[in-house]
């Protein structure tokens, strides 16, 4: 059964949705050329705690940071450590946060100086693919016309939806019922209805959509060593249209 958020819940996961994107936005302005990914993670503990805030992630299964920095070909669940970020890279942050008992969680992908133009075109084609997926997230549409909006952006774009990792229901926990693949056939799955939150993020590879996971347990990469981009917000869905929580 998918939670359904109350009034009450949705005032509250509005508050938390709107103080993370202004933790994001600072993060942002953070990424430069020479900064560690380290250093970016200790920003992010400091807003989240001048915000009243908890690090959702933190200690989550035993992941150690406040943040996922995910650089270049690292997909997600990079672990925020003394490596220097440079000019050309793509850095993915993805960070969640407990205001009083109700979840928010957000990423974006961040070019460092000059990139690319294939690595402004993933990230772009990412972005947008979010937005599609957000278009679905309706009242009376099925769950899986949300993934198949995203799949289908993207690879019309000539990109990969990574499989192994999807979106998630959120609320007064970080993860809840269901999963949300970027992948997928459409008209299956559950109804959508007034009152379900969801944290909806695509991961897109530039090249194949396979990936693998490295030592640290955490860490996952493309498996051909090409880049990937990420974009996630929470979305309540309502009877007036997708809500994003994490863009106000």
């Amino acid at each position: 059964m998918i939670p359904l958020k109350s009034e009450e819940d949705l005032k509250m996961l509005r508050e938390a949705g709107k103080i993370l994107n202004r933790i994001i936005r600072k993060l942002e302005e953070a990424v430069k050329s020479g900064v560690s990914t380290e250093e970016i993670d200790n920003l992010a503990e400091r807003l989240v705690a001048e915000e009243d805030c908890l690090p959702a992630f933190k200690g989550y299964r035993g992941f150690p940071a406040s943040t996922c920095t995910s650089t270049n070909y690292v997909i997600v669940h990079g672990i925020p450590d003394e490596q220097r970020i440079k000019q050309g890279d793509i850095l993915s942050l993805d960070l969640g946060i407990n205001y009083k008992g109700y979840f928010s969680d957000s990423a974006v992908t961040v070019p460092v100086g000059i990139i690319d133009s294939k690595l402004e075109k993933l990230i772009k084609v990412t972005k947008q693919a979010l937005s599609e997926g957000i278009k679905q997230a309706k009242v009376g549409n099925r769950l899986s016309n949300i993934s198949c909006a995203i799949q289908d952006y993207v690879e019309n774009n000539g990109f990969s939806v990574v499989r192994q990792f999807v979106g998630h229901g959120i609320g007064r926990s970080l993860h809840e019922e269901p999963e949300i693949p970027n992948f997928g056939q459409p008209d299956q799955g559950a109804v959508l209805k007034h009152g379900m939150v969801f944290a909806i993020e695509p991961m897109v590879n530039m090249g194949t959509w396979e990936s693998e996971i490295l030592d640290n347990g955490w860490t996952a990469v493309t498996k051909d060593r090409q880049a990937s981009a990420h974009f996630e917000h929470t979305v309540a869905i309502t009877n007036q249209g997708p809500e994003i929580l994490t863009d106000n």
